[in-house]
């Protein structure tokens, strides 16, 4: 079959959805993946996952009526031109407007992958958010009642869109666990001898960087040379940190590493892996570290808190408070064979549970690409 990939970050399909791409190929599908601001190198890298590239327009963030009606159309002049069997979108306009696009020229089998819910959806009554929130739930309604199958990576997500409604009950959904993990390219390593505390996030308000540099400081103030790194870029997002917050994270005793292509060596120099996410999918960041044999600190919210057997391979700490995070911070610094132990078992959890091999057999198997019969599409779809 033909099969479309559509993100709204080219880098994040190859890096992502690579595996993904390879094993649909491998099951004899041309796959195709589209994207803005696809540049030489990337459309090079696509080719050489034996996919075929495809440029679109599309803005990356904010609700946009000229630009989004510029989107759709280009999306469906893509669809007539390579007349996919399948469409797989993730990320909240590639999902929006590639699953309107793809029905209105009438794309067979529609599976959109709701990879996470972002800015719109994290709890908070800013009125930018508040705006964002009302258009994204009228355009999710409007797009999902023209989808086969919904994929979620965490069944928070699914309940609470089946709760407001954006998923009509005649759409059919499942949940899968993230996009999965190489357990070959993130091999565990030797943890450093000291305890090393690490944060990978873009420098957003919602992944819990405030609180991350709070709880910094009161470690600081009790274990003076335990390391706290920090791996990330400033982003365009509206709940994007100031440079001023930045610099006094800084200050608090957190060294900024910056933006990384290759973030396996950071994992490396670490012993325990800190995300205080407000809300996620399933955070990659997470997984990799995982993989690599870093015990885990996350909070008890959605997409986090499946990544976490408390006590098993980690510990999780309620959103948004920096008192409780500093606390399970200062327990790996004060039992220096606490991380060890998890971290062990936090890259047997990612064997049995995340591994991108499993979870690509998923994800084709629910979107028609096993070799087997497409799943039913629901009665009623138009």
């Amino acid at each position: 079959m033909n099969v479309l990939f559509l993100g709204s970050f080219a880098p994040s399909i190859v890096n992502f959805r690579g595996p993904l791409i390879k094993a649909a190929i491998a099951k004899g599908h041309a796959v195709h993946a589209a994207a803005p601001d696809m540049s030489n190198d990337l459309m090079e890298a696509f080719c050489e996952l034996g996919a075929q590239p495809h440029q679109v327009v599309m803005g990356r963030s904010s609700f946009n009526p000229l630009s989004d009606v510029a989107t759709f159309r280009s999306l469906k002049a893509l669809f007539r031109a390579v007349n996919p069997d399948v469409v797989i979108p993730y990320t909240i306009k590639p999902v929006i407007w590639g699953t309107l696009a793809a029905r209105a020229v009438g794309v067979r089998r529609i599976v959109p992958l709701i990879s996470g819910l972002g800015y719109a959806f994290t709890a908070g009554y800013q009125p930018k958010r508040l705006l964002a929130r009302a258009i994204a739930t009228a355009l999710y309604r409007l797009a999902l009642a023209r989808a086969d199958f919904v994929l979620f990576q965490n069944p928070d997500d699914m309940a609470l869109f089946r709760s407001l409604r954006l998923l009509p009950k005649q759409v059919p959904s499942a949940v899968v666990n993230g996009s999965g993990i190489d357990l070959s390219h993130f091999a565990p390593v030797p943890m450093p001898e000291d305890p090393a505390f690490l944060m990978i996030a873009r420098l957003l308000g919602d992944k819990g960087i405030r609180e991350f540099g709070d709880a910094a400081r009161l470690v600081k103030a009790r274990h003076p040379k335990v390391s706290i790194r920090l791996v990330g870029y400033l982003d365009k997002s509206p709940d994007c940190i100031s440079q001023a917050e930045l610099n006094a994270i800084m200050e608090a005793g957190v060294e900024f590493i910056g933006r990384l292509e290759d973030v396996r060596p950071a994992i490396a120099q670490s012993s325990v892996f800190v995300l205080p996410s407000y809300r996620e999918g399933t955070p990659r960041s997470v997984l990799e570290a995982m993989a690599m044999g870093r015990a885990v600190i996350t909070t008890d919210a959605p997409g986090c808190r499946e990544t976490v057997e408390v006590g098993r391979n980690g510990y999780l700490v309620p959103p948004k408070d920096a008192a409780a995070l500093s606390v399970a911070m200062m327990r790996f610094a004060e039992n220096p064979g606490l991380a060890g132990r998890m971290g062990a078992e936090s890259r047997r959890i990612a064997e049995e549970k995340y591994d991108v091999n499993l979870v690509n057999v998923e994800i084709m198997r629910h979107a028609g690409l096993q070799g087997l019969p497409p799943l039913p599409t629901p009665a009623g779809e138009q």
